[in-house]
């Protein structure tokens, strides 16, 4: 049993097994916690090990209140990995110089984009790039011919992440707190609220040198966005000699700012276990089959006002299946629980795209979106086939999405519109990565598979 005072707390990737009062989003299965005022959230964390993020859950507050949830194994288990010399929690995240919430209220104000970051940061720390912060460097001391286990996870708000370390390797050994088929990369990508963790096996010997740790975005986005790089330090430490005041830094390699095809290639090497241990239980038979378009459209101004959109008279407005959601003044969950529903939400959201068109194609005429606050009904143990299709309508563009109480398997993914003729033939049933977060390629579509075995309630 968890007991946490916290502001708005939501823990990312915490299955919550009948407590979703205690997962946290506002006004969706609790009202946001008042100023001066504490909540207690009670939750039994049940069959997960690993790694996740817990953060604030309204608006933007996520960019100032984070941390990681770190589940070790049972005392009688092991990792199914070499045993590391030390582990190591790095949390990518965000600096704004502007209080973020202002940045966003502004941004729905006017229907612009939000204004970005100043810093990306290492454990909090912006780096050797930035003005006035080169002695905020984050640095990991490491001693040569050991392996350490990285906890790497993105709290960053919106913005996928490349990472890497000069000139050393690391091992792909779990992701979102699910264990994987071990991988070898010298770089990867993390999407927010994604985490992954990676073995890091420094070098037999005191290298004369110092390695960056680094971070910078990935993005496909028409908009504006936090184009800069974070950095720490990967310090060789030397028992009887003092680190160089001017050493040797070896720079990092990064992908493209905008290489879709090697965050598809990553994405694809992510596999489970799927053995007697752990094992791969995706939905073989499915009950229900979705099909969400998830993008960018239009909303219009308000009478007599100007906006920042695509155009003066227009707001940028996310949507899936072309409903953007609205924001409800009483907890969903509370209305379901007690039966007043009427005037809070409906029960019709659209399990496909009411008007067909070529989503990754010439955008249609109108790019309006419609408005609601619509929910799907799962009966309980229900097993679900969602595939999320990208859509060019102000331009393609990766979409980082999370599913609340559950995980997840991902079973294909592809570029252009899903055939649903064809491409199911091509999905993996047999040791698909099992996530509770995962990118919408830019241009393309994700197929994920689960058992709605979680009651909201």
């Amino acid at each position: 049993m968890i007991c946490i005072v916290l502001l708005y707390g939501n823990r990312h990737g915490i299955r919550q097994l009948t407590t979703g009062w205690s997962d946290g989003p506002s006004f969706v299965t609790q009202c946001p916690i008042q100023t001066n005022q504490s909540y207690i959230y009670n939750f039994t964390i049940t069959g997960q090990r690993g790694t996740l993020l817990w953060h604030a859950h309204i608006s933007w507050l996520r960019a100032t209140i984070h941390g990681p949830i770190i589940i070790l194994p049972n005392l009688n288990q092991s990792y199914p990995f070499q045993k590391p010399h030390k582990e190591v929690t790095i949390i990518l995240g965000e600096w704004f110089n502007e209080d973020p919430e202002a940045i966003i209220s502004q941004a729905l104000k006017t229907g612009g984009g939000p204004n970005v970051s100043d810093a990306y940061t290492i454990n909090g720390l912006p780096g050797l790039l930035y003005n006035c912060s080169s002695k905020d460097t984050y640095k990991l001391k490491v001693k040569p011919g050991k392996t350490y286990l990285l906890r790497l996870i993105n709290a960053a708000l919106n913005d996928e992440l490349f990472f890497t370390i000069a000139n050393h390797t690391l091992t792909v050994v779990e992701g979102d707190a699910i264990y994987t088929k071990p991988f070898n990369t010298d770089k990867l990508l993390i999407t927010p609220g994604q985490t992954t963790n990676v073995l890091l096996k420094t070098k037999p010997e005191y290298p004369n040198a110092t390695f960056l740790i680094a971070a910078r975005p990935y993005s496909t986005g028409q908009g504006t966005f936090d184009n800069s790089t974070t950095m720490g330090v990967l310090e060789y430490e030397h028992p009887f000699k003092k680190p160089s005041k001017n050493p040797t830094l070896i720079q990092p390699n990064f992908p493209q700012i905008n290489d879709t095809q090697f965050v598809s290639n990553f994405t694809m090497k992510f596999r489970s276990l799927a053995n007697d241990e752990f094992p791969a239980n995706v939905p073989k038979t499915v009950d229900k089959r979705f099909f969400f378009t998830v993008g960018l459209g239009t909303s219009p101004c308000p009478k007599n006002t100007t906006c920042q959109g695509p155009t003066n008279s227009t707001k940028f407005a996310a949507s899936v299946n072309n409903v953007s959601f609205t924001l409800p003044s009483v907890a969903i969950l509370q209305a379901y629980y007690f039966g007043q529903s009427n005037g809070v939400y409906t029960t019709d959201f659209p399990v496909e795209p009411m008007v067909p068109f070529n989503y990754t194609g010439i955008a249609p005429n109108n790019t309006n979106v419609m408005n609601g606050t619509r929910t799907v009904v799962l009966p309980f143990n229900t097993s679900v086939e969602l595939v999320m299709q990208d859509t060019s309508i102000l331009g393609a563009e990766s979409h980082p999405l999370h599913l609340h109480g559950f995980n997840f398997f991902v079973v294909g993914q592809g570029f252009g519109n899903f055939d649903p003729v064809k491409d199911p033939a091509k999905f993996n049933l047999v040791d698909p990565m099992e996530r509770n977060t995962a990118g919408v390629p830019a241009g393309g579509w994700i197929a994920i598979r689960f058992l709605a075995d979680n009651p909201g309630k």
